[in-house]
């Protein structure tokens, strides 16, 4: 499985119904807006690197309201018990 985050600039005026048509989009498993340099961040699940560039290029870039998108491929996922775990003394 490939975990993308997408950070999407998008129309001011447009954010709320841009996030709705994100989040419909298969693919998209959720969609934040956010306060920042962003205006909306997708979490984009798939099986492969072909499908983030679909779902990316082919059909986010494409939801009106979106100006512009970056996105970072997550190469491991760690939860607050593993980063507890790995700065642990072993008390």
């Amino acid at each position: 499985m490939i975990n993308a985050i997408v950070l999407i600039h998008a129309e001011s005026h447009r954010i709320p119904e841009t996030a709705q048509a994100i989040a419909d989009i298969p693919g998209v498993d959720q969609v934040y807006s956010c306060a920042g340099d962003v205006d909306l961040i997708a979490i984009v699940r798939v099986r492969d690197h072909e499908a983030v560039a679909e779902v990316v290029t082919q059909r986010i870039n494409k939801v009106e309201g979106v100006v512009k998108t970056t996105t970072n491929i997550a190469f491991q996922s760690y939860s607050s018990a593993d980063v507890e775990a790995g700065f642990s003394l072993g008390e």
